[in-house]
């Protein structure tokens, strides 16, 4: 798998927060789709996020958290999605694509257990998060490409 070592930067984004449950999620995710359709901001021209603050596989499913995230740089209103503003932080980190279902991550799974380890790199103080690249109701799960970026100090 290959893996670049890129300057992400700072990046403001509007925010679906999901805390519990990951069989959840996908009512969370609706919430910034639906906000998103509201304010016609378009999968071309605002990229899609998800910020990965714990792993479902490690922790009680009450204690998993997900900001499913869309970039934007206007002031958030208060909404009924409740819809927040937050900021990807800028970070020097490692990337890698995974190709396939968002289910289960290869990209993710090798940079921390194999890319990590090997590479005398250290984590950042944030945390994992996905770049999904092609979002939408027409792209199948073999389309589908997530681009894994793993903050570095």
């Amino acid at each position: 798998m290959e893996v670049r070592i890129v300057q992400f930067p700072e990046t403001r984004v509007a925010v679906a927060e999901h805390r519990g449950p990951p069989a959840l999620e996908y009512e969370t995710s609706q919430k910034l789709i639906e906000w998103r359709i509201q304010h016609r901001l378009s999968p071309a021209n605002h990229r899609t996020y998800g910020v990965h603050y714990t792993d479902p596989q490690t922790v009680t499913p009450a204690d998993h958290r997900v900001d499913f995230c869309v970039t934007y740089d206007l002031p958030v209103e208060p909404n009924l999605q409740g819809i927040l503003a937050k900021i990807i932080p800028a970070n020097r980190c490692a990337v890698a694509r995974h190709l396939g279902s968002r289910r289960h991550n290869s990209a993710a799974v090798y940079l921390y257990r194999e890319w990590l380890p090997a590479s005398g790199e250290q984590l950042a103080d944030f945390p994992i998060f996905f770049h999904y690249v092609n979002v939408g109701p027409n792209v199948q799960e073999d389309e589908m490409i997530t681009d894994v970026y793993l903050p570095l100090k």
